[in-house]
C-alpha cells in the first residue's frame, strides 16, 4: 500500500497501545500519553533534525513552488482583496494559472511525502522501542490498568508515567535511523502515531510563537503625583 494512501486510511487510535482497564484492579493504575512520549524522545528529536538536513533540497523546492503558487494567486484575485471569493474562483476554472497552480501543488504534494515517509520512519522504529520499555516499566511499578490521558476523568499528578517512558526509551534508544530503506512500506500504527506526533510539534511551535510575538513591554511603574 501506498504511503500516500496509508496517510489518508489510517484510523489506529494510539490508545490501542495502552492495556485495556480490568474490571477489577489488583495493582497501580497509571497514565501514559503514548505520543507524546514518542515526540519527547531524544532519538526523535535528532531524527527530525537529520531529516531537515537530508532533505534540505525538497524542503527548499516545496517553498520556491509555494511562492510561485501566490504568485499564481495574485494573478487571479483580480479585486486585489488577498482572497479568491467565489466569483473569482469560477472564472479561473480552466485558466492557464490554475492548471499550473494544480501542477505546482502535486509536485509539493510528492516532495513532502519524501520528507514524511522519513519521519514515520524514525517512530516506526521508536514504537519497536517502546513497548519493551514501557512493559518494563509496568512490571517494575506493579501496573494492573494502564489508560490514555484520553480516557481518564481525573488522576493524581504521580500516575503520569510518560516521562518515565521518555526516560526509558532514551535509555534503549538513543537513536534511530532518518533515510528509510527503498522498499520500507510504513505500518498502520506507525502512520497513526506520527500524525498525533505531528500535531502536537505544531500545537508546541504555535505556542512557542505566539510567546515571541506577545509585546515585552512592562506596565508603567510612573509614581509622579
Amino acid at each position: 500500500m501506498k504511503f500516500k494512501a496509508l496517510l489518508v486510511a489510517a484510523t489506529v487510535s494510539v490508545a490501542a497501545l495502552a492495556t485495556p482497564a480490568a474490571a477489577q484492579v489488583q495493582g497501580n493504575i497509571a497514565v501514559v500519553n503514548s505520543p507524546l512520549a514518542i515526540a519527547q524522545t531524544t532519538a526523535l528529536q535528532s531524527a527530525y533534525q537529520q531529516i531537515s538536513t537530508t532533505y534540505q533540497t525538497q524542503r527548499t523546492t516545496i517553498q520556491e513552488r509555494q511562492q510561485q503558487q501566490q504568485t499564481l494567486l495574485q494573478q487571479l484575485d483580480t479585486n486585489s482583496d488577498g482572497n479568491l471569493d467565489e466569483n473569482e474562483q469560477r472564472a479561473a476554472q480552466g485558466t492557464p494559472q490554475a492548471q499550473q497552480y494544480a501542477q505546482l501543488e502535486e509536485e509539493i504534494a510528492g516532495l513532502q511525502n519524501q520528507i514524511d515517509r522519513a519521519r514515520v520512519y524514525a517512530v516506526e522504529q521508536l514504537l519497536r522501542a517502546y513497548s519493551p520499555a514501557l512493559q518494563q516499566l509496568l512490571t517494575q511499578n506493579n501496573v494492573q490498568v494502564l489508560l490514555s490521558p484520553e480516557a481518564i476523568l481525573f488522576a493524581q499528578p504521580g500516575a503520569d508515567m510518560t516521562q518515565k517512558v521518555v526516560d526509558a526509551v532514551n535509555a534503549s534508544t538513543p537513536s534511530v535511523a532518518a533515510v528509510p530503506p527503498a522498499d520500507w512500506q510504513p505500518s498502520r500504527q506507525a502512520v497513526a502515531v506520527f500524525q498525533q506526533v505531528q500535531q502536537i510539534l505544531m500545537a508546541a511551535a504555535q505556542a512557542q510563537a505566539q510567546q515571541q510575538q506577545q509585546p515585552q513591554q512592562q506596565p508603567s511603574s510612573d509614581s509622579r503625583m
